[in-house]
């Protein structure tokens, strides 16, 4: 296959198709591991390729065509294209099912404060020996649910390392939402455009998007929910701040997960409803 810095001298040529998970995304170049025999191939995003979510999935933007920002490290993607002389695959359509990863994601999230659970109860437990039966029930619990699923998710979280892992924050924001809802206000858009006009001059810079929702209501509804947050956090960025598509390295939505406060009250519940902007630049350019 053809190296990064040769992927944007190509011409078409034969046909090809892959089959596997996207393991690093630069810009407009994805990498993609082949399903069957683990080769890592470059492809090469147009303003002509089709990007799609498989129809009945929960899609990116809630529709089946969508666009490069849905391209996540650790996706499964099935690519169509040509190669092109220099070996990298120009893709004409890419296709996705965007579910299962974006679940496998969330359960890390959400394995890693079960972790924290339990060592907080386990804490507890030791310093009080009239509670330590209630403790370590509750160390116990936290612990059989973070062993839940722990490998599906440390896998989504090695496939996602290798894109944003030698990237570093230079700047970020938190949005907040009111109830049951995706939309934007007025002081919401004024922050995310001092967010970018701070940083639209810094070169290689990408915008990481993360939606979290407070923990009423059903965890799909909730999901849902922060995903359409993150998505209209970064089709304001694009359409009313002008950043490129190609710029939003990530975009997910992950429910419940990780709240900031307690969702006892009004109050507190309103500050996990929000979406995590932060700007990243790469290590190299530091």
């Amino acid at each position: 296959m053809g190296t990064v810095a040769e992927a944007s001298c190509a011409a078409s040529g034969p046909k090809a198709k892959v089959k596997g998970t996207i393991v690093s995304r630069d810009g407009d170049l994805v990498k993609v591991r082949d399903k069957r025999d683990a080769s890592v191939h470059i492809v090469k995003i147009t303003d002509k390729t089709r990007i799609e979510r498989e129809k009945g999935m929960l899609g990116f933007f809630g529709r089946t065509d969508t666009d490069v920002t849905a391209l996540l490290p650790g996706l499964i993607v099935q690519v169509e294209g040509a190669e092109n002389i220099k070996g990298t695959l120009d893709a004409k359509i890419v296709k996705f099912k965007p579910n299962a990863f974006a679940i496998a994601v969330a359960l890390e999230k959400q394995i890693l404060n079960n972790q924290a659970a339990a060592g907080q109860a386990q804490a507890t437990a030791n310093q009080a020996i009239t509670s330590a039966a209630v403790a370590q029930s509750s160390a116990d619990l936290a612990q059989s649910t973070a062993n839940q699923g722990i490998s599906i998710a440390q896998a989504a979280l090695n496939q996602r390392m290798p894109s944003l892992g030698h990237y570093v924050t230079v700047d970020k924001l938190e949005v907040y939402f009111p109830e049951n809802s995706p939309s934007l206000d007025a002081s919401a858009k004024a922050a995310l455009d001092r967010l970018v006009s701070a940083n639209s001059e810094i070169e290689g810079y990408m915008i990481e998007i993360a939606g979290y929702a407070s923990s009423t209501g059903p965890p799909q509804c909730n999901h849902r929910l922060t995903e359409e947050r993150a998505a209209a956090v970064a089709e304001y960025l694009h359409e009313g701040d002008n950043v490129p598509l190609l710029r939003i390295a990530a975009t997910t939505g992950y429910g419940a997960a990780s709240p900031v406060a307690s969702n006892a009250d009004t109050r507190r519940r309103a500050l996990n409803r929000r979406v995590e902007v932060r700007v990243l630049i790469s290590s190299d350019y530091r």
